[in-house]
């Protein structure tokens, strides 16, 4: 596999672009090597700068749920950019995207579009916040809420310490607010409550985790983490920047028959262009200016392109329904073929899934939090990332990333991804 130009560019692009990438997990840094250029992609398929094909599983880390090139989301991004790139007014899809997604998702009762995840969970926390008039939230380890200030903190000697930053220009007192708790440990976030009787603003979680891998919640935690908040007057925010309208067509919280109070939103509603929302709750959205106190504003919020792709791909999820047993199905039969190479060659591991996200993790303890994803063999990981790569299978470039599957991804594809992975593990068997 020649990658001369990738190589290239990435010399070029250190030159001008902090680390020559955009986003950290790009420059490759936790699995060795250099970063692929992506020139083109179609269907199942991404397409370097050398014309190396693969099969790609990180799908834009989650929206192109139909794969890419989808053509009735690129006919609706053609037929936007004939009336304009931009306005900064209300334009009619920004009302027709609102009622869908509060239709496919009964628990948001009103939604307010943002251009990014993160902008969406940084929004929900200050809304969270103003409603309650309270300053402290809850965030576990290894959940992953975009770049703001009061994500970017780590647990200190136990769960019930108080925050201290881990990354330089996030201040002491932010840190302070943030309180952390382990993934699946309701006790640990039962205590945090309890030592901060009426100071507790927000809960905030993905409920299905997919940035220290796929972790799934536990049976009974998220009920859990909703009779607590009940309780003790907290808002419940579920981040289903990953998991909304990818593992239902009314996310986790209608899989798991869970109503958080706000939610937050991206990928999948901007249809592959950079959107991000938060909704939930009308007495509580309604404390967002101009109808209340709480200000957020965005120039591009609502842009009438990634409205229109955002429109198109909901639109298309809610009318086939269908697509989300099929994507199970596909992602069941990577799984299961994982799983008899990994036991043929008496491999430690644990495969993590759920709908159409999958991780596998190589150790063989269950990995049900931070903590335990972390026995996972990187190292190994990375030569296991490597190797599929040399064989036309793009995966997440980090152990903690979640693998995502398109619809574009049939049962063949998926046996060609089955046949690289028994290939790779096996010269890893024997090189070991």
């Amino acid at each position: 596999m020649k990658i001369e130009k990738s190589r290239a560019l990435f010399s070029e692009a250190q030159k001008y672009i902090p680390g020559g990438v955009n986003s950290p997990v790009r420059a490759f840094k936790a699995v060795g090597g250099d970063p692929l250029f992506i020139k083109s992609s179609k269907g199942a398929y991404m397409f370097d700068e050398d014309d190396n094909k693969y099969i790609d599983l990180i799908n834009s880390w989650g929206p192109m749920i139909l794969g890419h090139g989808h053509e009735g989301i690129a006919q609706a991004v053609r037929e936007a950019v004939d009336h304009s790139l931009s306005f900064g007014a209300p334009t009619r899809k920004e009302v027709e995207i609102a009622e869908l997604i509060t239709h496919m998702m009964p628990s948001v009762e009103k939604v307010r579009m943002v251009n990014s995840g993160t902008e969406a969970t940084m929004s929900a926390l200050r809304l969270a916040r103003g409603f309650t008039g309270r300053d402290k939230i809850i965030k576990f380890e290894g959940c992953y809420h975009g770049h703001g200030d009061s994500f970017l903190i780590a647990a200190g000697s136990g769960a019930a310490t108080m925050g201290i930053p881990n990354s330089p220009g996030v201040t002491k007192g932010t840190a302070q607010d943030t309180l952390t708790a382990p993934f699946n440990n309701l006790k640990a976030v039962q205590d945090l409550v309890d030592r901060n009787n009426g100071n507790i603003a927000a809960i905030i979680l993905e409920p299905v985790a997919g940035n220290m891998g796929c972790v799934l919640p536990q049976e009974g935690y998220l009920l859990g983490l909703r009779d607590i908040c009940d309780k003790n007057g907290i808002v419940l925010i579920f981040d289903e920047v990953m998991t909304g309208f990818r593992l239902s067509k009314g996310g986790a919280q209608e899989l798991f028959g869970v109503r958080p109070d706000l939610t937050t939103l991206g990928k999948i509603i901007g249809g592959g262009m950079p959107v991000g929302a938060y909704g939930g709750k009308a007495e509580i959205m309604d404390f967002v200016s101009p109808a209340g106190p709480v200000y957020q504003a965005g120039t591009l919020s609502g842009n009438p392109v990634a409205m229109s792709a955002g429109l198109a791909m909901l639109t298309y999820l809610n009318e086939h329904s269908e697509i989300y047993k099929s994507l199970q199905d596909t992602t069941s039969r990577i799984a299961a073929g994982y799983r008899l190479s990994l036991d043929k060659l008496d491999l430690k591991y644990t495969i993590n899934h759920i709908g159409s996200m999958i991780s596998m993790f190589f150790t063989d303890q269950p990995v049900f939090d931070f903590d335990s994803a972390k026995t996972s063999n990187t190292e190994l990981f990375g030569r296991y990332f490597r190797g599929m790569l040399e064989r036309g299978v793009y995966l997440p470039p980090s152990q903690f990333e979640t693998y995502f599957i398109s619809t574009a991804i049939d049962n063949s594809i998926a046996d060609e991804i089955i046949r690289a992975n028994h290939e790779v593990l096996e010269e890893l068997t024997v090189g070991a």
